[in-house]
């Protein structure tokens, strides 16, 4: 193991770590004799109440310090980095990566492919345990580090390996097994790749998964990502809408299986299957509790939903509104009957209501979350947009206003001559934005 020393960024005022004299570019170099890892050795190994701490100074000179507090009191050390370590990159070559159909020239942290189980507890982020070692599975079952999100794609061990280009990714399947036996709650997923881990395959890996019931809550089924940068790499189709009921009355006959037998739906379709069928997104029932939005299952259901209970909760009126919504293709028919709902109840509103085509990324990616501006502004700056233009904030980078090309929301609203509102993600905040109602959106 690599030896770890922490230098301290910053001190929390009037902290312990304050009274005792630590200051900025110190360096933590253990507690209680115990070599801090990360974030979650140091959280363990602070809680004594008896500590400690062995510091560095700059200059090299070395202080033990002697701690007594309460329990829950904090000491007051800051680090740059959140994880107190160096992010783990993906060892694999997925058939199927989405980072490797990335044009040229984009912010460098779009390329940086994670697979790091420590994300996955802090983040929700997706690990394939190729890159997790027995110490790992250790320190996962030790500090509970759970719920563990894991991509198993298929649980053919050689088919594993194929589609993962990683000899040891159908042996990885077995930490699985420690993490169960462990006691650790699991959520799995699966990017489907028409005619490799489809069809008998999906029905394996199902079958295989229903073993580690009841903790591993709950499996999601997405359709692979395809952009139109995918030269020299491994050649894939795009699902058909026959293709998708096909992988539908998989799932949704292996939903009322399990259902019977443990209570909840386990396996899940991602939202693209059912539009890309012609179905319509199921009841709010069948996601058992929404386990996996962030992987795009159950997000338009809930947003209805959301929509419906803030629209019966509004007043009509006959104020004059004039406005336009930006979304992708997969949304629209969702986002469009909201917008006509609301004009039933608002007469003078009117909303229109925009599909803007992937044309960066390739017309397959259909999602909002990978639309770029520089597609937004070429495909709208001719259109009526009202006197302002709602944009979901999903189209942008977490907290900042700021599209995957680098545009920022500024830019855009400059570039199409209209006010752009940033919407946040529920039905109220949809509501809200098309109303002008609470005024908490931020217009730029």
């Amino acid at each position: 193991m690599k030896n770890h020393e922490h230098i301290i960024t910053g001190i929390v005022p009037g902290s312990i770590a304050d009274e005792l004299g630590v200051g900025a570019g110190d360096r933590l170099l253990s507690i209680n004799g115990q070599e801090i890892e990360d974030i979650f050795d140091y959280q363990f190994y602070s809680e004594d109440e008896e500590l400690l701490l062995l510091i560095e100074k700059p200059d090299g000179e070395q202080w033990e310090l002697e701690i007594e507090k309460d329990a829950d009191e904090q000491i007051g050390l800051e680090f740059d980095s959140g994880l107190m370590d160096e992010y783990r990159s993906c060892r694999n070559k997925c058939i199927f990566c989405f980072i490797d159909q990335m044009p040229e020239g984009m912010r460098d942290t779009l390329y940086f492919k994670d697979d790091d189980s420590r994300l996955s507890f802090l983040q929700g982020n997706y690990v394939t345990l190729t890159n997790m070692s027995d110490h790992d599975i250790e320190r996962i079952i030790r500090y509970r580090l759970e719920p563990i999100n894991i991509s198993f794609q298929a649980t053919n061990p050689e088919l594993r390996c194929r589609m993962l280009n990683n000899r040891f990714a159908g042996d990885a399947l077995r930490k699985v097994d420690r993490l169960f036996e462990g006691g650790i709650e699991m959520n799995g997923q699966i990017v489907l790749c028409k005619g490799i881990n489809d069809g008998e395959e999906l029905e394996r890996s199902i079958r295989d998964l229903t073993r580690y019931l009841p903790l591993l809550k709950s499996v999601s089924v997405v359709p692979v990502g395809l952009t139109r940068f995918r030269e020299g790499l491994c050649p894939l189709e795009p699902f058909t809408k026959e293709d998708a009921r096909q992988v539908l009355a998989v799932i949704h006959r292996w939903q009322k299986e399990i259902f019977d037998r443990y209570g909840l739906h386990f396996i899940h379709a991602g939202d693209e299957w059912y539009l890309l069928a012609g179905e319509e997104i199921p009841e709010e029932e069948r996601y058992d509790g929404y386990l996996q939005l962030e992987n795009g299952v159950g997000m338009l259901r809930l947003l209805f939903n959301e929509f419906r209970e803030a629209f019966d909760r509004a007043e009509g009126d006959h104020e004059k509104r004039s406005l336009s919504i930006a979304t992708g293709k997969l949304a629209y028919p969702y986002i469009r009957r909201m917008a006509e709902k609301l004009q039933e109840k608002y007469p003078a509103t009117e909303i229109r209501v925009y599909a803007v085509r992937n044309d960066f990324f390739g017309e397959r990616i259909t999602v909002s979350g990978l639309v770029t501006a520089q597609d937004m502004i070429a495909q709208l700056k001719d259109k009526e947009l009202g006197d302002r233009l709602l944009i979901p904030c999903n189209m942008l980078k977490a907290d900042e206003d700021v599209f995957l090309d680098d545009y920022t929301v500024g830019q855009v609203a400059d570039a199409l001559q209209v006010p752009a509102v940033i919407v946040k993600s529920s039905g109220q905040d949809f509501v809200d934005a098309v109303l002008d109602s609470e005024k908490k959106e931020r217009l730029i």
